[in-house]
């Protein structure tokens, strides 16, 4: 799992494997966390919902984030204009050019990015992201370390956590070099990539998920249905890709009219791979980003020490 990789981007021994969390004998109720974290971020609000939930747009908005945490304004390479950000959309091969346009206008328009000219060339414009992204953005990171806290106490994930703004940014910057490892983790998760891939689909997998952990029972048959009417989309586009789930061995449909599904034993395996996978890089990129945090926090002690006689 780019194990190799990941510590050279870490600077060090990573202190989990991936074969350490996917096979951790309480990564179930890690699941149900997970689950209701990520929930509530979007539980609400079907606007965000079709705005972002579906491959490409989450891309963007979470590149977003990333690219601009990364500007240093002194240094023409790192601006983050429309073109780096269809740079790095590129590697993940989830929307073409003319997608992110359309997106970023969407962004735009709806007061997630803004548009400045750039210092000393007013020809190039920046983008820039407003409080609105950032306070959706630092929402979502924390949604994805409520359960590596769970399961690994002893680490520190104080900071993102506590949604501490200063933290997002830094923890931000440090995504960026490990964006082409993520993407290559991202191909290896099929299952996960056939919701990722439909408008809403995360969130229509991880509620049937949670219906039938909420049952009980993980062989309970579950109504699907009512994510329509949850998140703002069509009852045919939950059908059609529930129909898509079938046909990939995750699920199987049931009752009169086809309106409820039972989770099969795929479909478990692949989403707690898939959560894996995520709680192996957050750890990852989390190692990196408090390393740089302490450090900081630690700099006035160090340089009053340096100045004593």
């Amino acid at each position: 799992m780019e194990r190799d990789e990941l510590e050279r981007l870490a600077g060090g021994r990573l202190r989990l494997t991936f074969e350490e969390i996917v096979n951790h004998p309480r990564l179930p109720e890690a699941r149900r966390i997970y689950l209701d974290s990520f929930l509530r971020v979007y539980e609400g609000d079907p606007f965000v919902v079709r705005l972002l939930l579906q491959a490409g747009r989450f891309l963007v908005f979470h590149l977003a984030a990333v690219l601009e945490a990364t500007q240093d304004l002194s240094r023409r390479e790192t601006w983050f204009t429309v073109a780096a950000l269809k740079q790095q959309i590129r590697m993940f091969g989830f929307a073409s050019d003319r997608q992110v346009d359309h997106l970023v206008a969407r962004l735009r328009e709806v007061g997630f990015l803004e548009q400045q000219p750039a210092p000393d060339d007013g020809r190039v414009r920046l983008l820039v992201i407003t409080d609105k992204l950032r306070a959706h953005h630092t929402e979502w990171l924390a949604a994805h370390y409520v359960h590596l806290a769970a399961l690994y106490p002893e680490h520190d994930y104080g900071p993102v956590l506590a949604r501490d703004r200063a933290f997002h940014v830094l923890h931000c910057g440090k995504c960026f070099p490990f964006g082409a490892v993520s993407a290559r983790l991202m191909m290896t998760l099929p299952d996960t990539m056939l919701f990722f891939n439909h408008a809403a689909g995360p969130l229509i997998q991880n509620a049937a998920l949670k219906a039938a952990m909420d049952a009980g029972d993980p062989n309970a048959e579950v109504p699907y249905n009512e994510a329509a009417d949850r998140f703002g989309v069509s009852r045919t586009h939950v059908r059609n890709l529930m129909n898509d789930a079938q046909a990939a061995g995750l699920v199987r449909i049931s009752g009169r009219g086809g309106r409820y599904i039972t989770i099969l034993p795929r479909f478990w395996a692949s989403y707690d791979r898939g959560l894996a996978v995520g709680m192996y890089l957050h750890d990852a990129v989390n190692i990196v980003a408090m390393r740089d945090w302490n450090a900081r926090r630690n700099e006035p002690a160090a340089t009053l020490q340096l100045a004593e006689p």
